[in-house]
């Protein structure tokens, strides 16, 4: 198994960002991971079905995130996080490649490898491991409890745009083990419950993750929500958090 479980993205306002994304997308309580405040960061996270939306944001100087704010020149994409089965194969895999590991952690049954981005470009990808595996820990220990699926049932893939597709998907192929394929210009790696696409930068605002794909009952209704809350871009996309949202119906 190789699972797309959770996206996460960076924003320096996380009020104003966690008000739109309740109101675009219809989710309920978040939950405030204590754990990423080693890296400098508040966060929230919310559940999506049994997919997640994490926004984190920086609360102090010199920090990753933050770095990758001033990059970009805005809010955006930051990390997707993958779910796997064994951890034990995907780590050693991940060795044998010479990627470098950013951190690591393995506690009371909830497992992540944060794979440095010079070595896995786009984005930080973690690949993590959960037992049970219906576990979800960076969700919090309720998270069941505050699933709301009437507008939004789950998130369904990202595209990382890079100027080199076709290198970048190729590394993210051997990472996550998975085979790829041309798909409308890019490349394109299937994963459980989703898809990674790889494209050419048509925003501006370099390699990133510029996109990511959200299950929805009624695309028309969502993008209304947005357009209302000015979370919409030129060619009416809704964007979330400096980030495009893709509409797929549920």
């Amino acid at each position: 198994m190789m699972r797309l479980r959770q996206i996460a993205l960076v924003g320096s306002d996380l009020d104003a960002i966690r008000a739109d994304i309740v109101a675009v997308l219809g989710l309920g309580e978040a939950y405030a991971d204590p754990g990423v405040g080693k890296y400098g960061l508040r966060n929230q996270v919310w559940p999506i079905g049994d997919t997640f939306l994490e926004v984190v944001s920086p609360k102090e100087a010199g920090t990753t995130a933050g770095r990758l704010l001033d990059k970009r020149g805005g809010d955006g994409g930051y990390m997707a996080i993958f779910q796997t089965d064994d951890l034990a194969r995907a780590r050693a895999r991940i060795a044998a490649q010479g990627v470098r590991v950013a951190d690591q952690a393995d506690r009371n049954g909830a497992s992540f490898t944060h794979l440095h981005p010079k070595d896995v470009p786009g984005a930080i990808v973690s690949i993590d491991a959960m037992e049970p595996q219906a576990r979800w820990e960076w969700g919090g220990p309720h998270w069941r409890e505050h699933v709301k699926t009437d507008v939004a049932a789950e998130i369904r893939g990202c595209e990382i745009q890079t100027d080199d597709p076709d290198a970048v998907s190729q590394k993210w192929a051997t990472v996550l083990d998975r085979p790829r394929e041309k798909a409308d210009g890019g490349w394109r790696i299937a994963v459980d419950g989703g898809e990674i696409r790889f494209t050419a930068p048509a925003d501006g605002r370099g390699e990133g993750l510029g996109t990511f794909d959200v299950a929805v009952r009624d695309p028309e209704a969502v993008r209304a929500r947005a357009k209302a809350r000015g979370c919409t871009d030129a060619d009416g996309n809704v964007v979330l958090c400096g980030t495009r949202v893709r509409l797929v119906r549920a």
